[in-house]
């Protein structure tokens, strides 16, 4: 019996091992590890691949979300409408400006924000709304920008799980005011380190991100605003560069393994909910999440981890319980959607190169330990 991983990033190294090597090696005797043409070149690409005017590179998703919102002008005495269902760094890079995070429930069938609820969360306060694209499913952002809209709020997209995923014709991330975006490992579009990059039509945001990334600088040794030291490196930059030309490939894939999952696990909706992709979007399968039913899923994570399966389990504790996020006195049970995913989620292996015979040994393991819990 093979083991079967929730992500194997030695098979898509392996795919792009001859391309990828050479152009490390190249960026390796230029002596240049920082900055320079490879990391403008990316930033280009990558704007050009989302149809924006511009994009430019930072240190991590959790940056690119921190830096848009200090580009904005949000800080001490503003609030930020988010999801309750994600992982951390959306609520701490608003904390991080010194705003406050205010929570939202999602729906089930989408792991996203319930777009039902926004309205009746904006006070005087609100100005900026943060729609998360989890596991690369796109918000309705048509509603939602409406609703932006309507009130006069920024959008911040968060993509750090939906690279290439879109809504209608666009891409998630040129829809609102600014993109953000994640280059960890693991994501759709990942690097060899951490990395992330931003997104956006607004020239006066691109200025200010980019001098806010580099210590508040626009001129060497000049500081103007206090800044951090959050820059894509060379080597990332072109490592995503290469990655960039097999995303929309590797995407169909993910789209594929996730149709065939669908397929094969449909005689078991008694047991496990299965994820949807949107009418009107493009899903691009970050995760294949489920949710088990009956506070049945502890004890699948064992029976299939005897198996030689591992999975994940993206979220396991919704943010408004986090101890970090007490403060600001949220209840156990105000957000009963995102409290009953944490407990019945289960994300399923899911990479480009997984293959039929590695699926099929999941589905059969599903089927043969569900009736049985």
């Amino acid at each position: 019996m093979s083991q079967i991983p929730p992500v194997d990033l030695g098979r898509q190294y392996a795919n792009i091992a001859a391309e990828t090597n050479a152009a490390v090696l190249e960026i390796l005797n230029s002596g240049c590890y920082i900055g320079g043409e490879s990391v403008t070149k990316f930033e280009a690409r990558f704007a050009d691949y989302h149809q924006t005017s511009f994009a430019a590179g930072c240190n991590s998703g959790t940056d690119a979300l921190f830096l848009a919102l200090k580009g904005l002008g949000i800080g001490a005495g503003d609030e930020v409408i988010t999801s309750t269902f994600t992982f951390v760094a959306t609520a701490e890079a608003i904390c991080m400006t010194g705003a406050k995070p205010v929570f939202v429930d999602v729906t089930a069938d989408s792991f996203n924000l319930d777009l039902e609820q926004i309205e009746s969360a904006i006070t005087p306060q609100t100005k900026a709304i943060i729609p998360v694209h989890l596991f690369g499913r796109p918000v309705n952002m048509d509603r939602l920008m409406a609703i932006a809209e309507r009130y006069n709020l920024k959008v911040i997209e968060d993509c750090a799980q939906a690279t290439g995923a879109a809504w209608g014709m666009q891409k998630v991330g040129a829809i609102g005011d600014v993109g953000c975006f994640s280059f960890f490992p693991t994501k759709n579009l990942g690097g060899c380190g951490d990395g992330g990059a931003i997104t956006t039509h607004n020239e006066d945001l691109l200025n200010e991100f980019t001098m806010l990334r580099q210590h508040g600088s626009k001129i060497r040794y000049q500081h103007d605003v206090m800044g951090v030291n959050s820059r894509l490196d060379t080597l990332q930059a072109v490592i995503l560069s290469i990655k960039l030309r097999h995303l929309d490939r590797w995407n169909k894939q993910r789209a594929a393994i996730a149709q065939r999952y669908t397929k094969l696990l449909a005689g078991l909706e008694e047991h496990i909910q299965l994820p949807t992709a949107p009418e009107g979007g493009t899903h691009v399968w970050n995760q294949y999440t489920l949710l088990v039913k009956d506070c049945k899923r502890d004890a699948l994570r064992e029976a299939l981890q005897e198996k030689g399966i591992s999975i994940m389990i993206y979220y396991p504790k919704p943010l408004h319980l986090q101890p970090v996020f007490l403060e600001y006195g949220y209840q156990s049970g105000q957000f009963p959607i995102s409290e009953q995913c944490a407990h019945e989620v289960l994300s399923l292996p899911m990479f480009p190169d997984l293959s039929i015979a590695e699926q099929e040994q999941v589905v059969a393991a599903l089927q043969t330990v569900l009736p049985q819990l």
